[in-house]
């Protein structure tokens, strides 16, 4: 792992300014353990602010609640990022949002580099969704609109 920085580079900003997959790891608030979860309802708000939104059934707004700590793992490039940090309630519920999500705000403490010593990623992961294209991305617009605006 490489020396933590205290923000995002720009090529990392720039790429959280659009839809982007990434692993949010959260501390159990039953369990106390590790847990991580796959989201990408986020953006950067600054390049030491990165805003999510999630499911208000998901554990993770409880885990997140009891323990604030958290670590979110970006693919960017040739390279993987564990950004850590600490979150607070943004919106909840957010507005505007056909169910009701939980909105965070994630102030970044430190970026890494997480790939063992001269590895680089040949592709970054890649998703699609295996819904109705013209509803996902309608939930998806409505839910970036709605975190802009929290």
């Amino acid at each position: 792992m490489s020396e933590a920085v205290t923000q995002m580079t720009e090529f990392l900003f720039t790429q959280l300014q659009s839809d982007t997959f990434a692993l949010l790891a959260t501390v159990d608030a039953e369990t106390n353990g590790p847990t991580s979860t796959a989201i990408s309802w986020m953006y950067a708000a600054t390049p030491s602010t990165i805003r999510f939104a999630v499911d208000h059934r998901s554990r993770l707004v409880r885990n997140m609640l009891v323990n604030p700590k958290v670590t979110l793992t970006v693919f960017s490039g040739e390279k993987m990022f564990a950004i850590n940090g600490s979150v607070r309630v943004t919106q909840n519920p957010l507005e505007d949002v056909p169910f009701k999500m939980c909105c965070f705000d994630m102030d970044v403490e430190a970026v890494r580099n997480a790939l063992f010593y001269g590895a680089h990623l040949s592709s970054p992961p890649a998703f699609t969704r295996k819904l109705d294209a013209y509803a996902a991305e309608l939930l998806d617009s409505q839910v970036m609109n709605a975190m802009k605006k929290a």
